[in-house]
This record gives C-alpha cells, structure tokens and sequence, in this order.
C-alpha cells in the first residue's frame, strides 16, 4: 500500500542527505499496512536502497532470543525462576564489581542472589554494557578483554555491576540466554532459531551470517560526525564468531522482522504456524521487573551511542523480551506497546491493543540519532494516521 504522506515523511531526509537510506514498515496481523524504501544503500555509492536490503539489526535479536527460551520454557526445560548457574557453569557463582582499590584493581564479591531466566530477560540479573557503563570499560581494559562484538567468550567474563534483582541496568544478558539455548537443545544458536523460529515463520533473510546472495543488498554502516555529515565505515559482526550474539549478532530484513511481529500480535501464530501458546506470548508482554524501572542510558562511548531514552517521563518497564510503554503516545501507540530498537538506529514497535506493528531501519552509529528518531516519530504517526486502530475499551 502507498501513502503519499508517509511517503514524503521518508523520502524528505534521505533526499537531504540526513540519513542515507531507510526502510519502514507496518502491518496489521492480517497484512501490510505500507512498505517504502528511499535513499541509498551506502550514500556514496549510486545503489538505491530497497525493500529487500539487508541490514544489521543487532539488539532487535534480543527479542527473538528471548521467544527461543520461552519455547524451552514451555517445553518444561527451563523455568524463569531457576538458578541457570546449573544450566551454564559461568553463572554458578556470580561476582559484582564493587569499585576500584587504591591500585586500581576491580573489588569484587559474590553476589547476593542468583541469576535466573527472567532477570536475564529483564535486564535485572546485574550485567552491562560497556556502551553505558565506564566500570566495564575500565574493567575491560584492565583485563584485557574484548568487547561484545567481538563474539569471543572472553567478552562474557565481566562481572555484574549490581546484585541480581536490585536495578535494570542493559547488558549482556541476552548473550547468556543464547547461551542457555544451546545447553538445553543440544544445537547451536543459529541452527535452533532456524529451525524453530524463521523456518516456520518464513524469515528466509535472518541470519548471523550474511551469505553470498545477501552481500549485494547489504546496507553500508555510517557515521554520523559532529557537522551531522554521514560517512560510510567499515563495520561488520564476526561472520566465525566463537559465539553467536543472542544480544544483536543477527542481520536481517524489515519484512521477516514484521513477520515475527505479526507473530506476536497474533499470540504466537502466524499463518498457521505456531511457535508459542498464546497465554505465553501474554506472559511475555506483562511487566516483570515488578517495582524497578528501565532507565536512561548514559553514553560511555560516544562513537557508538548517543545518550539514549525513550518516551522521556514515562515510567518504562521490561517483559520477557521488550520494553513496556506504561502509557499510550497521542495519535500514536497505545498503553502497553512493546519495543526496542538496535544499536545502528534500528526500530521496532509491536501495540497489541491498536493490532499495529512497525518497523524502521537505517545504518548509523551513533545510536539513539536525533534525526532518525524523528524520522521515527513521523513515520509512526503517519502509520496510525492510515490504520485508524479501533482500540478495546
């Protein structure tokens, strides 16, 4: 379906030069509701972008990862409330970083309560990014490890930064949850979501590794400089990596992600194939955290994200996989609107009570930019201008 309106609310900034592509994308669980491509690929080259470009979609894994372990967790593998230090040795017995002795060396001590599913899921079991955490990027530095992307296993031996169950703090949680999905089925990352998630779902273009017929839609990376001018960089995950990234390793397209969106807005199935109950796709959009709250996100890196917040005043809370808008957005979202987005502005949105689904994908770092956020907002606002969603009373 086109829109004239959402059209120009796209193709205005990458005709200035203020992104150099973009992809959008909503649908209702029955179908789409638009699709557009503008701009280019890589905005020094001639290509333009389409709708079957590939693009990294990095923390957008977490939720598919998250929906891996609640098929296990249906299954009776697993519960959200066990101590996986009995599933995965690294997290038998957890150490938090306290602070620094007059040497530097990192203070630590056992933690105070075990890591479980569901903390993992929520971002409370104490773990962090180095992103937004200057302790773990001094703790990096004074162990000499790699960071998240590098997929090695050293980068997973920080410790936590808070006891488990204390505070939302984003991190590497979802990295272990991927890794709990190889013990218990047996498979590696990227043959269990395959076989049990894009398989059924139709997400022939989801993958960890980008394969040859791929390459020639694959959209460059850009940096954004100080003067707004966007350059093209060399940027690609590890295509061996020692472990795949449950917490962004996947590339993919902006159809198969409204796929497994359509999946959740439709409790679990999607043309007739199911890959969760109904009742656990509920539990997975109910708030978790109990009293804690998602918070800012305060850059440590400022090459790589921007400070970052979403709906600023709004208390935010975390699902099993997504965030949890706690209150609807005028002529947009509805209350209880799941969402996340990916380190390279990438961005998704999934209202249950509206039967609305979106998605928007540019490659820029720094995260959280100001004018693909806008660009965001815009193109949501336009969405919902179409849809006219009847909402439940």
């Amino acid at each position: 379906m086109s829109d004239g309106a959402i059209e120009r609310v796209l193709s205005e900034p990458a005709s200035r030069n203020e992104v150099p592509g973009v992809v959008a994308a909503a649908v209702r669980p029955d179908g789409e509701i638009y699709e557009g491509a503008f701009g280019r690929r890589d905005i020094s080259k001639p290509e333009a972008m389409t709708t079957d470009t590939v693009f990294w979609i990095a923390s957008m894994t977490k939720a598919m990862v998250s929906t891996a372990a609640m098929q296990l967790v249906e299954q009776g593998k697993v519960t959200l409330d066990q101590d996986l230090g009995t599933i995965l040795p690294a997290l038998a017995k957890p150490q938090v970083l306290e602070g620094w002795d007059e040497s530097g060396a990192p203070r630590l001590r056992p933690a105070r309560a075990a890591v479980t599913l569901r903390r993992l899921l929520t971002h409370t079991a104490g773990f962090s990014y180095e992103l937004w955490n200057p302790d773990i990027v001094r703790y990096l530095e004074h162990a000499g490890l790699p960071g998240i992307t590098s997929c090695e296993n050293r980068a997973l031996t920080t410790p936590l930064i808070a006891d488990p169950g204390t505070r939302w703090e984003y991190g590497i949680n979802i990295d272990f949850v991927g890794k709990m999905v190889e013990a218990l089925s047996g498979k590696r990352l990227d043959a269990y979501l395959a076989e049990h998630l894009f398989a059924p779902l139709g997400m022939s273009e989801t993958t960890f590794r980008i394969r040859p017929d791929q390459r020639p839609r694959l959209a460059a990376m850009h940096a954004r400089a100080a003067d707004d001018t966007l350059t093209p960089i060399a940027f690609e995950i590890p295509q061996e990596p020692e472990f795949h990234m449950g917490g962004g390793g996947l590339y993919g397209t902006a159809g198969d992600y409204l796929a497994f969106c359509r999946m959740i807005l439709g409790g679990g199935e999607l043309g007739g194939a199911r890959v969760l109950r109904p009742e656990t796709v509920a539990l997975m959009m109910q708030n978790h955290m109990g009293p804690l709250n998602v918070t800012k996100l305060a850059t440590s890196a400022p090459a790589a994200t921007n400070d970052a917040e979403f709906f600023p005043g709004m208390v935010k809370k975390w699902g099993l996989g997504f965030m949890i808008s706690t209150e609807g957005v005028p002529g947009r979202r509805a209350a209880h609107s799941l969402t996340w987005a990916g380190l390279a502005n990438t961005y998704f949105w999934i209202d249950p009570a509206s039967r609305v689904a979106g998605v928007i994908l540019t490659q820029i770092l720094p995260f959280a930019d100001a004018k693909v956020l806008g660009l965001y907002d815009a193109f949501e606002t336009e969405v919902y201008r179409v849809a006219r969603p009847t909402r439940a009373a």
